[in-house]
């Protein structure tokens, strides 16, 4: 094997992997000549190149160049790329495996490479990251150093909130903050419809839902506010319109139904694993 080079090679150079990087980069948390990028796409290559990593086009090459490995695929192709990534050495020599993967638990990555004893920390980021404003879940297995686990967290706390959990709670965390942003898009989406509905302009009613939204996240996470609950009661005058929208809410089984889709979530990332 190639003597390693790298402190963290990226399989997969998309969108995720791009924000984790530049959040690493303008942190000072790694420098761009630490990182290798692999990806079949040299347009995803050259946005690497642009932030001053190197670039190749061959994931074997991140696996034998590199000390730490990101797969920052698609949890589907593991099945295919694992048997690459074995023949090249993944999880030998100390080398850690950090996983994006939605659903993959730590066994199955280290089985898909053929190193059952490989240390193995899987994250379930989203994608504010791309705002620093991310938020981010880690757990490591058996295998993994504290100081490779503590690493991990520091590379994502680069770009948002990073909290430690235990694997068994990762499919939940999927539902919850992986997949959540989503939701407040949906959820942007049918305001602004409804808003057009009520006479507003489009761009008027764009942009009255999507700073309401921006707003109140920034309200909710403010240092010392209270609870959704609280914030909540603190807009809903008894009998005032506020009031009338929460019933109507209630009524049409609204809560019920995004705690229904959260439970989908979290099944479809247990389907993913395998589970």
């Amino acid at each position: 094997m190639s003597e390693r080079t790298f402190q963290v090679g990226v399989i997969g150079a998309g969108n995720m992997a791009e924000a984790i990087f530049r959040g690493a980069l303008e942190a000072g948390v790694l420098g761009a000549d630490a990182v290798l990028a692999a990806d079949p796409s040299a347009e995803r290559r050259a946005v690497f190149e642009g932030m001053g990593i190197e670039a190749v086009d061959d994931a074997a090459e991140v696996v034998r160049r590199s000390r730490r490995v990101l797969l920052s695929v698609k949890p589907q192709t593991l099945p295919v790329v694992g048997p690459a990534l074995a023949k090249a050495g993944a999880g030998t020599d100390g080398q850690t495996l950090i996983s994006i993967m939605a659903g993959v638990r730590s066994d199955a990555i280290a089985a898909a490479v053929a190193r059952p004893d490989a240390a193995v920390v899987r994250v379930m980021p989203n994608t504010p990251l791309m705002v620093g404003r991310g938020m981010s879940a880690v757990c490591a297995n058996a295998a993994c150093p504290s100081d490779e686990a503590t690493f991990v967290r520091q590379l994502f706390a680069a770009s948002g909130e990073v909290v430690a959990v235990e694997e068994s709670q990762m499919d939940a965390v999927t539902a919850v903050s992986g997949s959540g942003p989503a939701y407040l898009f949906y959820l942007s989406e049918a305001i602004e419809r409804a808003g057009v509905a009520l006479g507003l302009d489009a761009e008027v009613s764009a942009m009255l839902a999507r700073q309401t939204l921006a707003g109140a996240a920034a309200l909710l996470v403010a240092e010392g506010a209270p609870g959704p609950a609280e914030l909540r009661a603190r807009v809903t005058s008894p009998g005032g319109t506020t009031a009338a929208a929460i019933a109507t809410f209630d009524e049409a089984g609204v809560g019920a139904g995004v705690e229904a889709g959260l439970r989908a979530c979290a099944a479809r990332s247990i389907e993913l694993g395998g589970g």
